[in-house]
Order: C-alpha cells, then structure tokens, then sequence
C-alpha cells in the first residue's frame, strides 16, 4: 500500500467511481432575526440570499468529482422542477447524469432550511421518500449492471429514501461477488448490506451503536471508547473490512481486522450551518482506498476533506487543491484562494487572526506566539514561507525542513486552524487578500519594520506585537546543531 498521502491524492483522477442512493435539493434561505412575530412567540426572518444546492448522493458525487475522479450517478428523482435542477448542478460540474432516472410517480426530495446569523432555525422537508416502484426499480437494476463493469469503486448513499430496495442490494451483491470493486456504504441503516461484503462502511455515532444493537448509555461519557471497545463487533455486524465511525467534533475512528483503532482528529472549526461533510468524507475515504491507501491513510486524507466543509456554510465540496493544501503539499497559495478561505470564515461570524514566519524548526518561542496569538480571535490562520522565500531570506542551506514538513507540523498545533504557503519576500499581498482583524508579528519587530502595517490599519484591522521568548531562536538552535555536529566528528 502507498500511504504518502500527496501521490494517493494524485491517483484520484484516474479513479471512476459510481455513487449510487438518494439524492435532494438542499434549499437555504439565509437572513438576519431581529424580532419576533407579532402572531407568535416566532423569529421573523428577513431573507437576505436563496440558494440551491445539489444534497445527499448529489453531494457525494460532486465532492467525488471535485477531488478529481471520474463520476457517474445512479438515482432517482421526480419530474420536476427540483430534480431538472439537480441534473443541471451535477452537469454543470462534470458529473455524468445518464443515470439520473426521471419517474413520474415521484417528487424530488427537497430540505429546505431556513438559516439567521448561520445558526439553523427550522428544516422542513418535502418529496417521495416511499420505495420506488418495479418499473422503475427494473431500470435501476439494468443501469447498476452497466455502470458496474465500468467503475473502479462504488458509494452507497442510502438514506433509506426508497431507492436502495432489497432487490437492488441483493444485486449489488451479486455484482461485486462476481467482480470485486472498492464498494463503501454510507447508510442510514449499514446492517443491512452485510452479506454484500463491502470493502468499508462509514456509520456516524448513532449507526454504529444500531450495529452494535445498543441504545446511547448516559453514563458512556466518551464515544471513542464506545467505539474502540466495540471494533470486532463493528467489523462482524457490518460484514466489511473496515469501519469508518465518524465523530463530528470527535474527527473519526477507522477499525480494521488485525490492526489498533486508528484515531482520524478533527481538523477545523466547524459552522452551524454546515451540512454534508459526511458526505465529502464517503468520496475522499472511496478514493483514497481505490488509490491503495491503506486504512488509516484512507481516513486521514477523509478527515481533511471534511475538515474543508465543515467550515462552509451550506453544503460545500472540496477540492483536489484544498485537499492537497489541508495536507500539507500544496503549492503557494493565489490571492483568490486566500480571499475566499477569508470569506468562509467571515461568513460564519469568525474573527480572523494573522500571522507569518518561516517556522523552520519549531520551538518554545514559536509555539507561544501561535497561542497567545488564536487567543485574540476565533481562527489562526499562518502564513509560512516557501522553500524558495527562506533561501532568499536565510541562506542556501535553509530550510532545514520543506514547506510541506513545517506546515504539517504547525497543523498539528491545536490552536492553528489553516497554514497557507507563500512565495514572495513579505505577506503583504495575502494580508490584503485575507484582510485579518488582527495581524501579529513578535515585538523584535516594530511597525515601522512590517509592510504590512500600514495595509492593516488602512482597512481598520489591528497590528499586534506580542513578547517574544527569551533565549529561543530557530537559528540559534542550527547553530548549536552545527557546532554539535562539529564536535562529535
């Protein structure tokens, strides 16, 4: 198996994949709630933008598409305005749809929410969530044939909605004992697939504890050891090779026959208003694994992905480039991704903090910086200089670590929420594409020593110069290393 996640990410555009289940129409109408309604006790929403967005298996199979990989959909939806917008969505972003299957006895399953300062006040939900009929179920069969010899890996994304019927799973199984395929399950009700033997299932909390056949136990105060405790029991009930549990603010456990839980942490500060991040977990776990990842690997790369969304209000993708960046291989970052990674995080209340260095060697100095620095907003986000930048500033025998070693190694810091690389001698252009509330450098500087100042204060953000640690320098420790170096030989 590889396991470097840069080259398993690389391989996705040779994947075709076919996502099969459920898809909706994810409807937002997004305002502000300053009163309440003078016929009840009700908030009165001023709708400020509508959005529609493609949601459930349409979700899984744009993220799919968005990380590269070739996709086809095999679904079922009405003849209707809300499924004729799917088809346009899912077209629009190179998913092919032939197998979008229009029946007339169904209405599209539409979620529409209504959502005030990104905080969800009501979902209501319309559409056909009864079992397809035979005549249509008879088409699902046929094209689940065709698309299967076609594929590389298959996503579930059964939502119990009435498409995956017993007939169309005993089929499934047929197909995939006759010809093995990376098959994942993303089901409301993973039991049921067992004897289809899928290569991974992916349950949230609550599935696993159903596959477990147990209630919530109040005094279970942590799901990871719920979860640990039960591997081999997950492993039999789901009749898989692995199990993917994802944990929301607890990131995701990956369970595999002879192997220790892998624990997958999360990897970003989550919006209220987010939605689908499971989904975008399912395509980039998929792909991983029909790359040749192993598990862990699979989950981590996934664990990325979705620490991507979770961040978007709505239901969002993520791409090849903001997985690679969220790993660490990403190249410098252009303006526009900076700006819109800001806007995110803006859209969602968040105070934005700002700071940069080359980080070569981490050290205590460092790292207090970096937490009195998040501890002035809701998000940290760093600026690291490229390989080329330190060369120019340092010397030619720096970096001691690549820029792709010192992000990964500043994302493992608790209170570091996004590392953008970049190329120039100063970040005066990702701070005006940024915009940060508050810009931090230590106070060897002073104002008058950073271009960037008179960028901040010019759009009414803040220059803040915190106390650096004493006797704690990334050169002073090359020094030393040199000289110890010197000395042994």
């Amino acid at each position: 198996m590889n396991n470097d996640t840069a080259s398993v990410v690389d391989r996705f555009s040779g994947q075709r994949v076919l996502v099969i289940g459920d898809v909706m129409l994810d409807r937002f109408l997004e305002g502000a709630a300053g009163r309440l309604s003078p016929e009840a006790p009700a908030p009165v929403v001023d709708v400020r933008r509508r959005r529609e967005l493609p949601g459930g298996a349409a979700n899984t199979a744009a993220n799919a598409r968005a990380l590269g990989a070739s996709v086809e959909l095999l679904a079922v939806r009405g003849a209707d305005r809300a499924g004729c917008v799917i088809g346009q969505m899912l077209a629009a972003r190179g998913v092919a749809t032939d197998g979008l299957l229009a029946s007339p006895t169904r209405a599209t399953l539409t979620k529409a929410r209504v959502v005030a300062a990104h905080q969800l006040l009501v979902r209501y939900d319309f559409g056909s969530t009864d079992r397809i009929d035979s005549a249509t179920e008879a088409n699902v069969l046929s094209a689940l044939s065709a698309a299967f010899d076609r594929c590389d890996a298959v996503i579930v994304s059964d939502y119990d909605y009435g498409v995956l019927t017993p007939r169309v799973i005993a089929h499934l199984h047929h197909l995939q004992s006759r010809k093995r395929r990376v098959v994942l399950i993303d089901a409301k009700r993973p039991g049921v697939y067992r004897n289809a033997r899928p290569t991974a299932v992916k349950p949230n909390y609550s599935q696993a504890l159903d596959l477990l056949r147990r209630g919530r136990d109040p005094r279970e105060l942590r799901r990871t050891d719920v979860i640990e405790r039960g591997s081999q029991a997950l492993l039999a009930a789901s009749g898989a090779e692995l199990v993917a549990v994802t944990l929301d603010s607890e990131g995701a456990i990956i369970l595999q026959r002879g192997a220790p839980p892998h624990r997958c942490p999360p990897t970003a500060p989550h919006c209220a208003s987010a939605v689908g991040a499971g989904d975008t977990f399912a395509a980039a776990f998929t792909l991983a694994l029909a790359a040749g990842a192993s598990g862990p690997c699979a989950g981590d790369i996934a664990s990325a992905a979705a620490g991507q969304v979770v961040r978007k209000d709505g239901t969002a993708t993520c791409t090849r480039e903001d997985l690679l960046t969220a790993l660490g291989h990403g190249a410098a970052a252009s303006a526009s991704h900076a700006r819109a990674l800001a806007e995110e995080y803006r859209r969602i209340g968040h105070r934005i903090v700002f700071t940069n260095g080359c980080f070569d060697l981490l050290h205590p100095g460092h790292v207090e910086l970096l937490r009195r620095a998040r501890a002035l907003g809701d998000v940290l986000i760093v600026g690291l200089n490229s390989d080329e930048s330190v060369r120019r500033r340092k010397g030619p025998r720096r970096p001691i670590n690549s820029s792709e070693v010192r992000a990964a190694v500043l994302r493992g810091l608790r209170f570091v929420d996004d590392v953008i690389v970049f190329d120039d001698e100063t970040p005066a252009a990702l701070v005006e594409a940024i915009r940060p509330d508050v810009f931090v450098k230590g106070d060897d500087y002073t104002e008058a020593d950073l271009p960037e100042a008179p960028i901040v204060r010019q759009y009414g953000g803040t220059v803040c110069l915190l106390p650096c640690a004493p006797d704690h320098s990334t050169s002073g420790l090359v020094r030393r290393i040199r000289a110890a170096r010197r000395c042994a030989s």
